[in-house]
Parts: C-alpha cells; sequence; structure tokens
C-alpha cells in the first residue's frame, strides 16, 4: 500500500503540473505520514542530501558555463568550426556540428549548448537555404554532447546517487563511483557522437541539396585558408582551455573534481573580464542570477531525492525490482536490453538529474550484478537520459531548439531518426563493450577502471 500511495502521489502532482522537486518531496512526506513516521525524519534526509562538500562543484560548473555562455566564447568557438569544415556540402551544419559539441564541453549543459548555439546558428541555417527542422535537429544533437563532458553538472549528480550503493562486480566488492574517472569515461562516446552526427548532417545535405537558397542557388562558400583555420583557432582555444584545465588538474591529482571546478570559473572570469573583456556588469550579474537559481533547483532536487531514497529502502523496492527483472531472464545481455529500455522510456518523460537520481539507486546494483561497473553505468545512464532530452513528449531540449526555429516538435521528429540512431549505438556500444568508457580513464591511473 505504501508503494502505491508514493506513486499513484508522485505521478498525481506530476500530471497537475507540480514541479518534479516538489512532486517527488510530497509524495514523499505523504508516505511517511501514512507510515507513521515521523515528518523530521524526511527533513533530516533531505538536508543529508544536500550536505555534501563534493556539490560544491555543481554551483562552480554552473556558474562557469554561465560565464562562458555570455561572455561571448560561443562566437569564437562556431568561427572557428565555419573555417575548418564550412567549404563541405552541409558545411554550416557541420560546423554547427563541431561548434555545438566543444561549446557543451564548455558549458557542461545540453540546455545552455542548445540555448546560445541555437540562438545564433539556426537563424544563421535557416537564412543560407537550410530547413528549420534540419538546423534544429543539428543543433540539438550535437548539444547532447554537454551531458557527457568534463563540466557536465549530470556527471556530479551521478557520483552523488552512486555513493550509497554497492554491489558486487565479477566477485570484487564495489561502493560509490569517482568523479575524477567518470570526468575522463565520457570522452570517447563523446567523440563517437559527433562523428556520427556529423555523418548524418552530411548524407541529409547531399540527400536534399543544402544549402538550398531562395533564388535557386546551391554555391557552397570557399575554404577560407589554412591562415583563416588558425587565426580561428587561436581564437577559440582559450575558451576550450577549460576543459584542458579541469582534466589536467584531476588527473595530476593537483586538485579534486570540486576544486578544479573553482579553478575553472575562477579562469572564466580571468578570461571573460580580462583577456576577452567582453563581461559587462549586467552580463555578469545576470550569470551570477542564473547560477543561483539552477543550483537551487538542482540542490532541492537532490534533497528529495535522498528522502526518495530512504523510502525505497524502507520499502525494499530495489530488490523487488531485481527479483522482477532476474525472474524475466537470466541472461547478461538481455538484462541490460531491458535497463536500457526501460531508462530510454523513463528518460522521455523525467527531467535528467531526476531521472539519475531515481533510477541510480534501482538500476546500478543490477547493472553491476550483469558485469557492468559504476563508471561504465554512469555513461550508460547519462546517454540515455540525453536521448530522452531530445525525444517527444518531453524533449525538453528540442522544444527549445524548435522555439528558436519557429517549427513544430512533429516536423523534426519525422527527420531525426539518423540522429537518434547515433544515440543509439553509443548507448549499445558503451554497454556491450566497456573498455570504450574505461579505457581512458584506465590509462590515466595506471589500473583498470570499472
Amino acid at each position: 500500500m505504501e508503494l502505491a500511495l508514493l506513486t499513484a502521489s508522485f505521478l498525481v502532482f506530476l500530471f497537475l503540473g507540480v514541479p518534479v522537486s516538489f512532486a517527488l518531496g510530497l509524495s514523499c512526506v505523504l508516505t511517511y505520514l501514512y507510515e507513521g513516521l515521523p515528518t523530521a525524519t524526511a527533513m533530516q534526509s533531505m538536508v543529508s542530501g544536500m550536505n555534501a562538500f563534493s556539490f560544491l562543484a555543481v554551483p562552480f560548473f554552473i556558474f562557469s558555463g554561465e560565464l562562458m555562455l555570455h561572455g561571448g566564447i560561443a562566437d569564437r568557438i562556431l568561427r572557428f568550426a565555419q573555417a575548418t569544415v564550412g567549404h563541405f556540402r552541409g558545411g554550416l551544419g557541420m560546423a554547427n556540428v563541431v561548434a555545438c559539441t566543444m561549446f557543451g564541453g564548455v558549458s557542461g549543459s545540453p540546455t545552455a549548448d542548445t540555448s546560445a548555439m541555437g540562438g545564433v546558428v539556426i537563424p544563421l541555417m535557416k537564412r543560407e537555404g537550410y530547413s528549420a527542422a534540419y538546423a534544429v535537429n543539428v543543433t540539438t544533437h550535437s548539444s547532447l554532447a554537454g551531458a557527457l563532458m568534463p563540466t557536465s553538472t549530470n556527471m556530479i549528480i551521478y557520483a552523488f546517487a552512486a555513493q550509497g550503493v554497492s554491489g558486487t562486480l565479477n566477485g570484487m566488492p564495489m561502493h560509490g563511483v569517482s568523479i575524477g574517472d567518470l570526468l575522463f569515461s565520457g570522452l570517447l562516446p563523446v567523440l563517437w557522437v559527433m562523428g556520427l552526427v556529423l555523418i548524418a548532417a552530411y548524407w541529409q545535405a547531399v540527400k536534399h541539396g543544402y544549402p538550398r537558397r531562395a533564388d535557386g542557388s546551391t554555391e557552397l562558400q570557399r575554404f577560407p585558408g589554412w591562415m583563416a583555420v588558425l587565426r580561428t583557432f587561436i581564437g577559440a582555444v582559450p575558451g576550450l582551455m577549460v576543459i584542458a584545465i579541469i582534466l589536467f588538474c584531476v588527473a595530476r591529482g593537483i586538485a579534486t573534481a570540486t576544486e578544479a571546478a573553482a579553478i575553472a570559473v575562477a579562469y572564466s572570469l580571468i578570461l571573460t573580464i580580462v583577456v576577452y573583456r567582453s563581461m559587462s556588469l549586467a552580463k555578469l550579474g545576470h550569470a551570477l542570477g542564473k547560477a543561483a537559481k539552477t543550483t537551487g533547483v538542482v540542490l532541492l532536487l537532490i534533497g528529495v531525492s535522498n528522502m526518495l531514497r530512504f523510502q525505497m529502502a524502507y520499502l525494499e523496492i530495489p530488490d523487488s525490482i531485481e527479483r522482477m527483472l532476474d525472474g524475466a531472464t537470466s541472461m547478461p545481455w538481455l538484462m541490460l536490453l531491458y535497463i536500457n529500455i526501460i531508462q530510454v522510456f523513463l528518460g522521455t518523460f523525467v527531467d535528467m538529474a531526476a531521472h539519475i537520481l531515481i533510477t541510480t539507486p534501482l538500476f546500478l546494483p543490477m547493472a553491476m550484478h550483469n558485469g557492468v561497473g559504476p563508471v561504465q553505468f554512469g555513461i550508460m545512464i547519462l546517454l540515455n537520459c540525453a536521448l530522452g532530452l531530445v525525444h517527444p513528449p518531453i524533449g525538453s531540449v528540442q522544444f527549445i531548439g524548435c522555439a528558436i526555429g519557429n517549427v513544430s516538435i512533429g516536423e523534426t521528429t519525422k527527420v531525426a531518426w539518423p540522429y537518434y540512431l547515433a544515440i543509439f549505438s553509443a548507448i549499445n556500444i558503451v554497454t556491450y563493450v566497456p573498455w570504450f568508457s574505461t579505457w581512458l580513464p584506465s590509462l590515466i591511473n595506471g589500473h583498470p577502471v570499472f
């Protein structure tokens, strides 16, 4: 009965339009009251969930991304991408892919990436003779790189969600996950996704003859020369250096991920205020306000998710789900397929951070039992969640892109299948080829990482 009350109340609150954080918190409190548990226990769970030093990385990463977003970094990255691949068929679309992937590494947020790059490139692509659906799909699917890059706050959230989870992997006890290992584990999957999205963008451009301008011309821009590529690269490098700084500090043991995030903020401030001089007082205030608002939303969600974690453990929900799936199959590959299908389905309805916090305690023990380590599973869940950001009915990133491009979600979905295949292929490779996500952190650490 308690589980029915928890589930039903959560769904009712969502149906009524209550934000996910409040829906989770209210459903947990109702269940606490029904069980006769003191509400003080709920509040203690909530506060303890947010009271962790590692969470200081969340506001730092968010603030760093906002500084880069308002400091003109996106424009410099786009100019470099255009100079590099803009002379190919569909060159502006391909430049968009490269620019969105690189800026995703700077911002750490698919939403910020789509807002920043899409606001510039989508109208430009439409003027240059690309369809709105093509421009939106290229932008939104490339922006998903932000979920897997070292500046991603979702990696911090996953590390928190996994820290209380223990299990056995190949007979070895496992507990929690290293944030440093996660920072490196997403780089190879990001390159894979970028490569396939580039292929999809080129293929669609050739198929439809993009750019196809109003006067009927389909001329391509001329290659500006290697000096132009070098000049725009030099302009973009300082902004991209934030990724290298984070990885270098963590890999060399100079700083923890939290301290590296603080260093990234200091670097972003120096870059945008002193070097580029593109940060005004008004922009700085806006960046601070947006970072504070986003941090509040994320930390509230983390707190109420800790309440939910207590309830799930109290009601033995993870054990029940594991017994149900064990009864469905005994084959590890099929079990992992079931987990991915459930994750993709949930990802289309639930916000990314909420999805990670709710499902990690449920599925990580089962994944470890079937040979998937916590680092590998982290990339699995991030990719599954990322797919939900561009897939109806929720698809928050896709809705942002459609709003910028003034095109319906249905129109973009009709031609989005090559980009979906790129994400699906990455999910399956990460799931069934462990070294794809663990090779780089293993190389950096000098010992196997799972």
